[in-house]
């Protein structure tokens, strides 16, 4: 498997991701669905990474800055057929370096807080991420769990 920074310009990532937006709306109530789309992971700030495995996309995970010192991970994505078997470890831990040598001192997260998610907060939690209020432009949701970690 590589890891490669991606543009979001071919079809098989532009799939990959809308599965997650649709997947995500079918299981987050309306309002409560913090995946960004296509153009806004392509917004300056954000760098995107894709997981192939060969010629097949099995992965992916962005960082957003906030600002000088914070940065957001966002979404962190393994194909459906691949989960639990260390391809968000990997990005994670992908993530999490790219953000050290980019100078950044903090990174917080979104995800949900409902029993979909436990897999994916406990990754976290492996990670040294702990539960914090909103951050950024979140607000109190009830369906989101906030966690953060100093670098």
């Amino acid at each position: 498997m590589r890891i490669v920074v991606d543009d979001l310009r071919g079809p098989r990532i532009a799939r990959f991701l809308q599965d997650h937006l649709d997947h995500m709306r079918e299981i987050t109530p309306e309002g409560s669905v913090h995946a960004l789309d296509l153009d806004a992971l392509r917004a300056p700030g954000v760098t995107f990474w894709t997981v192939l495995d060969g010629d097949e996309v099995v992965g992916c995970g962005a960082l957003k800055r906030l600002d000088d010192t914070e940065g957001e991970i966002k979404s962190m994505r393994s194909h459906p057929d691949r989960r639990r078997t260390g391809i968000g470890a990997l990005v994670l831990e992908h993530i999490l370096a790219e953000a050290r040598n980019a100078g950044l001192s903090r990174l917080s997260l979104e995800t949900g807080a409902t029993e979909f998610f436990v897999a994916a907060r406990s990754l976290y939690a492996r990670y040294g991420f702990e539960p914090c209020g909103p951050f950024g432009d979140y607000g109190d949701d009830p369906h989101s769990a906030y966690l953060t970690r100093a670098l």
